[in-house]
């Protein structure tokens, strides 16, 4: 599913990742653990095709059988919104907008027609237990709903892979236990691949596998 070779980062003249080599098989869940500064979140944003390596002549990162490296803006752009799902420790959602509305967009900008999105958003909702809550705009939603919408969101196109940075560390002990046992209910239910970032042993103990980062590479 993910297969990364030799990705290093520079920022100046700081080296943040030196040579990362990563793989990851569908329907794994991964935790990727670390101190601060180690280049946790760096290397979740190159997998995500947010950021690209600085040695991408020398570095290959396929997704889904693709070498993300090597496409242009527009298709990054297109395959990004296609096959990779993001989940943030703030969920990002726009406040102006409806629950149903914050998870359809990424299936609007893919150009999937209103009815046949809003019948997936409304499908997702209601596995995640917030079917009474199409409606409410963020503002009236708890922060573990908040939350779910945005996993919701995450889902809409049916992504390859699942991107999660610190996604319950503004959450409760409670909510964040939830969302910890929700997203293996979702690689049971949906087959997906979850790569998370995070502080909270619990969640990355409970991982298929757990990548230890120590000064930009993995050790274990």
């Amino acid at each position: 599913m993910i297969k990364a070779n030799n990705i290093q980062k520079y920022y100046g003249d700081l080296q943040v990742l030196k040579g990362v080599d990563l793989e990851i098989k569908k329907g794994e869940v991964v935790s990727i653990v670390g101190a601060s500064g180690a280049g946790k979140t760096t290397l979740l944003q190159i997998l995500g095709t947010l950021d690209s390596p600085s040695n991408k002549k020398e570095s290959s990162l396929l997704i889904h059988d693709t070498d993300v490296t090597q496409l242009n803006d527009k298709n990054l752009a297109r395959f990004r919104n296609e096959h990779i799902g993001f989940i943030f420790q703030f969920h990002q959602l726009l406040p102006e907008f409806t629950a149903l509305e914050n998870v359809c967009i990424p299936a609007f900008i893919k150009k999937t027609p209103r009815a046949q999105a809003e019948k997936r958003a409304k499908e997702l909702l209601d596995f995640l237990g917030l079917s009474d809550r199409y409606d409410h705009k963020p503002n009236a939603l708890s922060g573990g709903e908040q939350q779910r919408v945005a996993v919701a969101r995450s889902l809409i196109n049916n992504p390859s892979v699942i991107l999660a940075d610190e996604p319950s560390g503004n959450l409760d002990s409670e909510s964040a236990d939830n969302l910890h046992q929700l997203f293996f209910q979702l690689r049971d239910e949906f087959g997906q691949t979850f790569v998370l970032v995070t502080h909270n042993l619990e969640l990355a103990n409970m991982a298929d596998r757990k990548l230890t980062m120590v000064d930009g590479l993995i050790v274990s």
